[in-house]
């Protein structure tokens, strides 16, 4: 049979409708549009009594007061975007279930499909068609379905992957001339821009990445475009996405499932993104029980999933957003993807909000248990990023991740909520705050070095939250090793006096703190700093490395670093004092400033280390 024969007018297809029927509608730029509006302003007696099944929402074609007027029922999976209101006031059923076990309800019949609208594009000679950019359980649908109907838009890409269909799987077809639903990008903003730096930061070379909508994807691509062999395992693909591949930044060469491929469920974006998806042999699409499965995801080293939170509290619990623009909403439609990171080697889940809402009150909140779409494994959450900084929460007291947490919150909100989490005994009662220490901290201060036998070392000015880490830090010294750095013998480093050690008056003093391991799973090894001696130039400098860590050149290149950062900040020249007996100090010293000046007196070095040495002026 020619497949032309099968081609019918909209009203063909609404006769072939029987009341009570489950008719499965695609999602998003897929959405057969000509039909669903059809099916909507029809008011034959036959069209009565359907439900409507769809995935995700995301057009205006189906009216809500049709469903308001009890004409029809709407089921979907998602309470993403405009279907929220709509849940609350009865009008649609949400059926809750994470995204990788619902081709398996309709493989089952656990959810019953009696008709399939989908759209398709024109067919090529052999009367082969492609299912475009929404691939989600389309497959399923028309299997179970007794009845299916085609709607052939011109407008959708040709893609690849699982998306061939034929035409002899359908019963009727009908031509559409509706556009398809375009997402325009979104504008972001500088707050967005600075998150997504944070969080670029934490994207190594070689990692998995997945996108989904909104401000802070837009910024994100543009700031991963300097990384290298990225891949790509993503339920969404954008223009942001479209434009990071153009950037040369993915390859998917170490991808470990569909290697070399770009692979997604959805594409959501603009005409310039649907036309470069046309024909992409990069570029793959696949069923949602293939691209949410956790096994699937752990497969990819270094997985990274980005997730944008609406709110944030001090012990680490996450409120999601819900409403317009959300595509994976809840926490059950997270799951699958959380798992998945949880598996791969290297894999994270990044969390990320900025400091302050639309309103300009805080994100970072004492308590969110007022708020809905709550995730309920806080324990599991590693990482918050906000434009002033990443909390890494994992292995952290509650206490701890209180002022991680108070750390990346808007300068502003710190004082209230340090008062609020001492109030609620979050805190300690002795708790020290700096308001304007908190503000000054210099979070352009970031570095990254490889020393000897690869050893890795990240380095950033120290935080109060660094307390507990920098104790361990002093009970993992030699006796010998704290009198060098003391100069006398301290049995004890208590809450009282560390804690006025890693509070810092950024005017005049600096402290780096050198971390080793993985990203989130760091150790304090190291820590540099120097103290401006009153209204001169000069500064004392003081070091100290873990011991096994020495003699890998840490030392060294922390005193360098604290030197260009001095230099810049004014300071000419370093001075320290140390016993004759540390040679090792000495030595790094002499290597970063070979012209220093000594003089030994009753067993101490009083040393003078000139950025200039020639001893004139440094340029600041």
């Amino acid at each position: 049979m020619n497949w032309k024969q099968k081609i019918v007018d909209p009203d063909a297809v609404m006769k072939k409708i029987k009341p009570g029927m489950r008719i499965f509608l695609g999602t998003g730029i897929s959405e057969p549009q000509t039909l669903v509006k059809q099916l909507m302003r029809s008011d034959y007696h036959n069209l009565a009594d359907l439900e409507l099944i769809q995935l995700v929402n995301f057009s205006d074609a189906i009216s809500l007061k049709t469903l308001d007027d009890h004409k029809y029922r709407f089921k979907t999976f998602s309470s993403g975007n405009m279907v929220n209101k709509a849940i609350s006031q009865g009008l649609i059923d949400l059926i809750p279930t994470r995204f990788n076990r619902l081709q398996r309800l309709f493989d089952s019949g656990r959810i019953l499909v009696d008709a399939a609208f989908i759209q398709i594009t024109p067919p090529d000679n052999s009367g082969n068609a492609s299912l475009g950019v929404s691939l989600d359980v389309a497959r399923s649908a028309m299997k179970q379905a007794s009845f299916v109907a085609g709607e052939i838009n011109p407008k959708i890409p040709r893609t690849f992957g699982n998306t061939f269909v034929n035409v002899c799987e359908f019963d009727l077809l009908v031509h559409s001339n509706q556009d398809p639903v375009y997402f325009q990008q979104w504008e972001t903003s500088q707050p967005f821009d600075r998150i997504a730096e944070n969080i670029a930061s934490l994207i190594q070379d070689k990692s998995c990445i997945a996108f989904s909508i909104g401000p802070l994807f837009e910024s994100l691509g543009r700031k991963l475009a300097a990384k290298h062999h990225l891949g790509v395992h993503s339920p969404v693909f954008t223009d942001a996405l479209m434009y990071l591949i153009k950037s040369g930044a993915v390859t998917n060469l170490y991808k470990t499932v569909f290697q070399g491929k770009s692979i997604a469920s959805y594409a959501f974006g603009t005409p310039e993104l649907l036309a470069w998806l046309d024909r992409n042999h990069f570029v793959e699409f696949q069923e949602i029980q293939t691209v949410f499965d956790p096994v699937n995801i752990g497969k990819n080293s270094r997985f990274i999933a980005v997730i944008p939170a609406r709110k944030a509290d001090l012990t680490g619990r996450i409120a999601l957003h819900h409403g317009k623009g959300n595509v994976i909403s809840g926490p059950m439609e997270l799951m699958d993807t959380f798992l998945g990171a949880q598996i791969s080697k290297g894999g994270r889940i990044i969390f990320a909000l900025p400091s302050r809402n639309l309103q300009n009150h805080s994100n970072i909140m004492v308590s969110i248990e007022r708020y809905h779409n709550q995730l309920g494994f806080e324990e599991s959450i590693d990482m918050i990023v906000t434009e002033y900084g990443t909390a890494m929460l994992n292995g952290l007291s509650i206490r701890e991740r209180a002022l991680a947490l108070i750390e990346i919150a808007h300068p502003d909100d710190r004082p209230d909520l340090f008062l609020q989490a001492k109030q609620k005994k979050i805190l300690y009662p002795d708790q020290i705050f700096s308001k304007d220490s908190s503000r000054l901290y210099p979070h352009e201060i970031s570095d990254q070095q490889t020393f000897k036998h690869d050893v890795t070392i990240r380095f950033r000015p120290i935080k109060p939250s660094d307390e507990e880490q920098m104790r361990r830090l002093f009970y993992r010294f030699s006796d010998e090793s704290i009198y060098y750095r003391y100069f006398h013998s301290i049995a004890t480093m208590p809450h009282a006096k560390m804690q006025e050690y890693v509070n810092i008056d950024w005017k005049n003093n600096m402290s780096i703190v050198g971390l080793a391991g993985e990203i989130g799973h760091g150790i304090l090894i190291a820590e540099a700093r120097y103290l401006k001696e009153g209204h001169s130039k000069t500064a004392e400098v003081a070091i100290i490395v873990d011991e096994h860590y020495n003699s890998l050149g840490i030392a060294t290149h922390m005193v360098n670093l604290l030197k260009k950062i001095g230099q810049e900040r004014g300071i000419e020249a370093f001075t320290a004092e140390v016993l004759f007996s540390n040679r090792k100090i000495m030595k790094v010293f002499k290597k970063a400033f070979p012209h220093l000046k000594s003089i030994l007196e009753e067993g101490v070095y009083r040393v003078v280390m000139p950025f200039n040495p020639d001893g004139g002026q440094t340029s600041p």
